[in-house]
């Protein structure tokens, strides 16, 4: 299924949208980022980041590779990972992210094209647009097809609307 956000118009709105976003998601869950430079990969980020409830501060990773934030009450840690400077899956591999999966969200920017395998479920979030921006959100595996989550997704859009792939 694929959705659009509303627009983007500042980096507070798409702080706030990734924040109702991240309020969705439970442990387990990877979120794939797709963008160019400066699309707005962190700064959604640290929205999932404020609404999975975890301790910031929120910033690229681009340097470290990921980066672990803990929760502040009780939830899922969030894994934040910059796959910018890897060359591929095998390089992604060796961050042993899968040991994570279960009890993290883990988002991946740069992810495109390597992070895929490392679930069945995901939501791959491409980050469009120059002034004012769109997210659109594609959802695939059994995690996301049932009617809540569907529900729960089309929320997330400005019509309300999913639109099945």
């Amino acid at each position: 299924m694929t959705l659009q956000s509303p627009p983007l118009v500042d980096a507070e709105a798409t702080r706030s949208w990734g924040a109702r976003l991240g309020a969705l998601l439970r442990a387990g869950d990877l979120v794939i980022l797709t963008g160019v430079l400066g699309a707005g990969k962190t700064t959604l980020t640290q929205g999932i980041a404020e609404g999975v409830g975890v301790r910031g501060p929120i910033t690229s990773p681009t340097f470290v590779i990921a980066r672990v934030h803990p929760s502040l009450g009780g939830g899922p840690v969030l894994v934040h990972v910059d796959a910018y400077r890897l060359g591929g899956l095998d390089e992604l591999d060796d961050l042993d992210l899968d040991a994570d999966l279960d009890r993290a969200v883990t988002v991946v920017e740069w992810g495109h094209g390597i992070a895929e395998d490392l679930s069945e479920d995901a939501l791959e979030i491409v980050l469009d647009g120059e002034s004012v921006r769109t997210a659109t959100v594609l959802a695939r595996g059994a995690r996301w097809t049932s009617d809540a989550a569907r529900e729960s997704l089309a929320a997330l859009g400005d019509s309300g609307e999913v639109r099945r792939r």
